[in-house]
């Protein structure tokens, strides 16, 4: 049986959303974390895809990674394996994003390198892997230091 950790608010003087998207081979999984993050007191955007016909997982992912980098605040993306649409995220300077499909994963993303964009691998997790995952990742935070020095030379 899989722990879940109770997914905390994300405490702000604003409401805070958190901007998701996914192409065609993530769409079942975004809807159910959509409601399962909706169930804990979340605001969702959703980006798309809206159905599981064949998409461009790009189409999905500039503007989630765009609300990131502009509102400095967490995202969700998923596709089959979570390269495309990751390697897409990471070319936003602004973005920090993380292909994650373990609970450990998604923890070292944001401590040791202040990830802002989770993406997971629809194909490849189940749907109680990726409520876990999202909520270590959103449940983490930073721990700066050292760290804060290698995240510093990421931008080029």
């Amino acid at each position: 049986m899989v722990k879940f950790l109770p997914l905390q608010k994300i405490k702000s003087m604003s409401k805070v959303i958190i901007p998701i998207g996914a192409d065609h081979a993530g769409f079942e999984l975004k809807e159910v974390l959509k409601v399962y993050l909706t169930e804990k007191g979340f605001e969702m955007k959703d980006f798309g895809c809206f159905s599981d016909s064949s998409v461009d997982y790009p189409d999905f992912a500039h503007p989630v990674a765009s609300m990131v980098e502009t509102e400095g605040i967490k995202g969700i993306l998923i596709c089959g394996s979570g390269n495309g649409i990751n390697m897409t995220a990471n070319k936003h300077q602004g973005v920090r994003s993380a292909l994650c499909w373990k609970v450990e994963i998604a923890e070292l993303a944001r401590l040791h390198n202040d990830a802002n964009i989770i993406v997971l691998p629809a194909r490849f997790i189940t749907k109680e892997e990726a409520i876990e995952i999202v909520d270590i990742f959103f449940n983490t935070t930073f721990e700066g230091g050292r760290h804060q020095n290698r995240v510093d030379k990421i931008r080029c």
